[in-house]
């Protein structure tokens, strides 16, 4: 009972990124350790003794000692995610001795990185940097045949999907073009986003695409719509135009007419209360709430608040998409703190959704500048060495951003 009691302490003070955390964890297995029973805290409990440590073990060893016991302690199924499986092969090779002592370890912490190293994730992208590998894209699958086109525009659940989208019927439209999709093969999801990107129905065209298993299409996964202007008008202001598109890949789905259920709208899913004060700031003095739906005026709002974000926090890419999804004030005050490497600092969002959303908007864009510059970009340079609280060295925070 108190190991279990202080598993519970400690998942609620990591939640809240306070520096005792790790150290309650390792009380909690001391505490089990002591009792000689099994571990009895759940699958999320040890998720959050992993982020406790990377983010305030008091010294290196205990970090990853720590992090080990945690993932070591999971569920077989939630070991064999990506998250675990990259920080326990970073444990492993941080614990392992520096001599020949340490081979084996450190064989078995890049088979571990090999398991995960791919194109396509967040972590993928790490580990595949960390193996020093050269990034790689999955071969491009022979595109739809004539035949399979042919075959997919017809069929019915497909053609009254997309008919109900057209009517404005949307969330109806999207149930039955995806009960449609059970059970094809990846050549008739191919043959189905095709379709939907011809149509320019750009969420569908994604999401179908993202389904297949082994043919793995990237220019259908990510799509580069309204690339003249939206490269023009990201560079016109000083923004990374991958950052810009990985962003609205995450927020929209390249949706003009998308709009969330708090009243987000447009390609870059801007509240009318940022709008209106964004459009202030910038002299915008005509605008209007109705003027979101324009393609062109979202987003230019969108940009100038991304571009207002970016500038308040020192241009770092991760925060600033905490900032655009959760508001500017959770990021400054998540970064107070230790100084942390920022894939460590990203799995210390306490927002699952938050954290999700950053991880994908950086992986996104990361795909995105190879696709723009025509050459491999690196997932670490564009999240940064370190992030932590505001130097006393840097310009007032602006207190103003909604």
């Amino acid at each position: 009972l108190k190991a279990a009691a202080w598993g519970v302490v400690a998942k609620q003070a990591a939640l809240k990124l306070q520096p005792e955390a790790a150290g309650w964890y390792r009380r909690a297995f001391d505490q089990q350790r002591a009792s000689q029973e099994p571990p009895a805290w759940s699958d999320d409990t040890l998720a959050w003794g992993v982020r406790a440590a990377l983010r305030s073990a008091p010294s290196e060893a205990e970090r990853w000692a720590l992090v080990q016991q945690a993932v070591g302690a999971m569920s077989a199924q939630e070991q064999k995610d990506a998250a675990w499986v990259y920080w326990r092969a970073r444990a492993l090779q941080a614990l392992a001795p520096r001599d020949a002592a340490g081979d084996e370890a450190r064989a078995s912490a890049r088979q571990l990185m090999q398991s995960i190293a791919s194109p396509l994730s967040f972590y993928g992208k790490l580990a595949s940097e960390d193996l020093g590998l050269r990034p790689s894209l999955p071969p491009t699958p022979a595109p739809p045949s004539p035949a399979e086109r042919e075959a997919a525009a017809g069929v019915p659940g497909l053609q009254r999907g997309l008919h109900m989208i057209g009517l404005g019927l949307r969330s109806e439209g999207v149930r039955e073009w995806n009960f449609t999709l059970r059970g094809m093969s990846d050549r008739d999801l191919l043959a189905a986003a095709q379709v939907a990107c011809e149509r320019e129905v750009w969420d569908r065209c994604i999401n179908t695409s993202d389904r297949t298993k082994a043919e793995i299409n990237l220019a259908q996964r990510f799509p580069t719509p309204f690339r003249q202007d939206v490269v023009a008008a990201a560079r016109r202001i000083g923004l990374d135009p991958a950052y810009v598109y990985g962003l609205i890949r995450q927020e929209s789905r390249f949706l003009v007419e998308a709009r969330s259920g708090v009243g987000a709208a447009g390609l870059m899913q801007v509240m009318p209360t940022t709008a209106q004060w964004t459009a202030a700031k910038i002299g915008m003095r005509d605008f209007r709430p109705e003027m979101l739906r324009d393609r062109d005026t979202n987003l230019r709002l969108g940009l100038a608040y991304l571009k207002l974000v970016l500038n308040d926090l020192g241009g770092s890419q991760p925060l600033a998409a905490v900032a655009y999804n959760a508001g500017p004030f959770r990021p400054k005050r998540w970064r107070e703190g230790p100084a942390l490497e920022p894939a460590a600092w990203i799995e210390n969002i306490p927002l699952y959704e938050t954290r999700d959303y950053v991880k994908k908007v950086v992986s996104n864009a990361t795909y995105y500048a190879g696709v723009l510059a025509g050459k491999p970009a690196s997932i670490k340079a564009r999240l940064g060495s370190v992030i932590g609280p505001r130097e006393a060295t840097d310009p007032p925070s602006d207190t103003d951003l909604p």
